[in-house]
């Protein structure tokens, strides 16, 4: 039973390590922002309209994740007041 519980707690060790090394394996890079542009985000804005207003038309999914990568945001949550930059190539800035 000992041997069991032993075993039982050494791959439950392992497993908790495999954990944080793959979260400790992820790291966001933030490049340099000097001269990008930005917003500032308002009430009621979304990560999604913001691309859409930056996209001319096109599908916003790649601008999203193109201010995601930017920003070091690791999801979509943004909050009013703060300040969001945005592709260079971005022609729109609300």
């Amino acid at each position: 039973m000992l041997v069991v519980a032993a075993a039982l707690l050494s791959l439950g060790g392992f497993w908790l390590g495999t954990r944080a090394a793959g979260y400790a394996a992820v790291q966001v890079v933030v490049t340099d922002h000097t001269g990008l542009p930005w917003v500032e985000v308002h009430k009621g804005d979304t990560l999604w309209k913001i691309a859409d207003a930056l996209a001319e038309g096109e599908d916003p999914a790649a601008p999203v994740e193109e201010i995601k990568r930017l920003n070091g945001l690791p999801d979509s949550f943004i909050q009013p007041g703060s300040r969001l930059y945005v592709p260079r190539n971005a022609a729109a800035l609300r």
